[in-house]
């Protein structure tokens, strides 16, 4: 009961009906009934969350890029070390970024007149943007509190504390996917998909769903973690062979010793959804090409194929996880990310679904010999039919190694937390306000739980 955190108010309910179906509760089920608001997973409208993670730190500066002649200067000068528009240590060519500089719709006007531009790999997400379909959230990073310069060089971590182990690779994944450092073990899509569970019955094991492995930010209380391969539901190796049926007897039997029964509970569990998944799956092949040798697009096309075998599966809400690593450039950055960024285009050009963007966090702005560091804040991508695209949403941050907006080298200071951009997602997912707190713990130190972008 101390434990705040899980009685948000659909989740009261749902323990409440359950108690309720063993004679114990139904007056505190009927109370809460009646004066709580309709489900918003009720629904029978079908909405998916799909999360693309780019493992290593993401180069924010090279992927959303400073266009215009007086901030591109500065851009140049910081990553190149002189003047110029040339492509000259990490700073890309001027004329390289016109194909993809990003105008955005009602003329918004950004910190120091700002204009952007995509990098040149980045030309298919830039068809999406002038189609109003893809925003670009500017500085967003974990945070516990809003944070200033001055606020995060006090000493004073009681009042202004900061996330645990910052600029740590596995800590900051572990943050941005579950609010916690490394060892945490719910994700806040997994708790989104707690909530969720009941709208996707008989099949609500596929609420959640890895298409890379395992991953805390799926993973609920109640929601299991489904994973899957681009081919298909995972079959048990032991099962290929001509004595299926004997080895399948032989995995799943009733045992009398507890951990051996739970083992075979949860193999009886993946053999029957593996015909469910695979059967489901056999009609469903997306129109648009995934390419092929494209890790990224390979997990993005078995996404997009569940997505479209929704029927088939009773499902109403799904969140996914996908994921690209090799994105910790500290050398050879001009030579590896423009390839690592052309694999995002081309796997997120060919989907289009709810689709956001994370990574363990930005880099420096400044260079590292031919690379550069780990930072904080970061620019990412929100791309779905349901997005208000075409905009910048966010504060931009000055094109600076000593503003007031960073922490050393050109280390973003977010202005925009995690939790503000989950709770916006969260929302769009079907959450109410009071049931935010539940997923993300800290949301209630921040003001803005809806930043407009879907």
């Amino acid at each position: 009961m101390k434990r705040s955190e899980l009685w948000t108010r659909r989740l009261v309910l749902q323990r409440a009906v359950q108690l309720g179906a063993m004679g114990v509760a139904t007056p505190l089920a009927i109370n809460l009934a009646a004066i709580g608001e309709a489900a918003a997973f009720d629904n029978t409208d079908y909405k998916a969350l799909v999360c693309v993670f780019l493992y290593g730190g993401n180069d924010y500066a090279n992927t959303v890029v400073p266009y215009d002649a007086a901030n591109y200067a500065l851009y140049h000068q910081i990553r190149a070390g002189g003047p110029g528009e040339d492509q000259a240590g990490i700073a890309l060519a001027r004329a390289s970024l016109a194909p993809t500089a990003l105008t955005p719709q009602g003329g918004q006007v950004l910190t120091d007149n700002l204009q952007y531009a995509l990098a040149p790999q980045l030309a298919g997400l830039k068809q999406i943007w002038d189609a109003g379909r893809l925003a670009v959230q500017l500085n967003v990073g974990p945070l516990i509190t809003p944070l200033t310069l001055a606020q995060y060089q006090s000493t004073n971590r009681v009042l202004y504390p900061l996330p645990p182990k910052l600029f740590s690779h596995n800590d900051q994944q572990s943050i941005w996917q579950a609010n916690g450092s490394e060892g945490a073990t719910i994700g806040w899509g997994g708790r989104l998909g707690d909530i969720a569970l009941s709208s996707n019955t008989p099949n609500s094991l596929l609420t959640c769903i890895s298409a890379s492995g395992n991953a805390v930010f799926v993973a609920g209380r109640d929601a299991l973690q489904y994973q899957i391969s681009p081919g298909g539901a995972i079959r048990i190796n032991a099962l290929n062979g001509p004595l299926r049926d004997a080895v399948t007897a032989l995995i799943t039997r009733t045992s009398n010793h507890v951990l051996e029964n739970e083992y075979t509970t949860v193999t009886r569990r993946s053999i029957a959804m593996e015909g469910v998944v695979n059967a489901a799956l056999a009609n469903v092949n997306p129109a648009t090409s995934f390419g092929s040798g494209n890790p990224l697009a390979n997990q993005l096309k078995i996404v997009a194929r569940i997505i479209g075998a929704r029927n088939a599966l009773s499902m109403r809400r799904q969140v996914f996880f996908v994921s690209l690593g090799g994105f910790d450039n500290h050398n050879l950055l001009m030579d590896g990310h423009p390839g690592l960024l052309q694999r995002v285009n081309d796997a997120m050009s060919a989907f289009y679904a709810a689709t956001f963007t994370a990574s363990d966090f930005g880099r420096t702005l400044s260079s590292n010999a031919d690379g550069s560091d780990h930072g904080w804040g970061s620019h990412h991508f929100v791309m779905g039919g349901a997005v208000n695209g075409g905009r910048f949403y966010g504060t931009a941050p000055h094109v600076s190694i000593q503003s007031n907006d960073q922490v050393g080298q050109g280390r973003l200071l977010p202005s925009t937390s995690v939790d503000e951009f989950a709770a916006t997602l969260a929302r769009w997912f079907g959450c109410s306000a009071s049931e935010l707190p539940g997923i993300l713990p800290n949301v209630g130190n921040f003001q803005n739980t809806s930043l407009g972008f879907v």
